[in-house]
């Protein structure tokens, strides 16, 4: 199953939606779907639908589908903030994500490291909105308040984890599949909980929007199943973030790049 093949698959199964047009971007390896009438739409990152198809088949391909056809329902709506303070969060996405809409609205986003960035969104039920300037002015709200709003609400969401050993080292995923697991990166209290759980290095990755890892690594084969780890989920994921992983060191996230049994900083 190639890129070209996975794109053919989606489309078939979306194109009786009249009034959406479809594109395959063979140097993004991937595909855009937009509706004509708004010229809003979505891009689907491919080799990572082409990864859980492999494991899931037909499965995998249903779920984007599903996606695809409720964020272009959202789309057609006119989100607001006010009254809807309760669903803004915030999404961690690469430093290379868009920063602006399609239709060339500023979206809203802060620095975060320099793989990521903070991204704001609207959390609509089935799907959510990526928060952008025009739906910030139309409610008359500032960029603070957006921030402050979306943090809050991070930090109350549940932080369950799951354990798992490898050769003496400790590593616990976050996976609520809620949308918003690499959002709690944000919650500086849960890292600083898990922090004191952590006997050897606490490290710290984010490879697609839904899982947080948190390793407790003890020697130089804990980076190796990190760097690994990462990577899988990485290209597994339906909206992959990074698969650099980070060391968490007195509040502060620093990227560290791993080669072989030696950790590189």
């Amino acid at each position: 199953m190639n890129s070209r093949q996975m794109y053919e698959k989606i489309k078939e199964r979306l194109v009786a939606h009249r009034h959406w047009t479809f594109r395959f971007d063979a140097k993004q390896d991937a595909m855009r779907v937009e509706d004509r009438r708004t010229k809003k739409g979505v891009t689907i990152s491919l080799p990572g639908v082409i990864a859980k198809w492999h494991e899931q088949k037909d499965e995998a391909v249903r779920e984007v589908v599903y996606y695809v056809e409720e964020t272009l329902k959202t789309m057609e709506e006119d989100a607001t903030l006010s009254g809807n303070e309760r669903n803004i969060y915030p999404v961690i996405r690469s430093a290379s994500f868009p920063t602006e809409t399609k239709e060339g609205i500023p979206l809203l986003f802060d620095d975060h490291t320099a793989e990521t960035r903070i991204y704001y969104a609207l959390d609509l039920g089935k799907t959510y909105r990526l928060i952008d300037e025009h739906m910030v002015e139309k409610d008359k709200w500032s960029r603070e308040r957006v921030k402050e709003i979306a943090r809050f609400n991070v930090r109350s969401l549940p932080t369950p984890v799951k354990e798992d050993r490898v050769a003496d080292n400790v590593f616990y995923f976050l996976n609520t599949n809620d949308g918003y697991d690499a959002s709690r990166i944000l919650n500086e209290s849960f890292l600083a909980d898990m922090r004191a759980r952590v006997e050897g290095t606490m490290a710290v990755a984010v490879p697609h929007q839904d899982v947080l890892i948190i390793a407790d690594v003890r020697n130089d084969i804990g980076y190796d199943v990190l760097a690994q780890m990462t990577m899988s989920f990485f290209a597994g994921g339906r909206v992959p973030i990074t698969a650099l992983s980070f060391l968490y060191e007195n509040g502060k996230l620093e990227p560290i790049f791993i080669l072989g049994k030696k950790r590189r900083t």
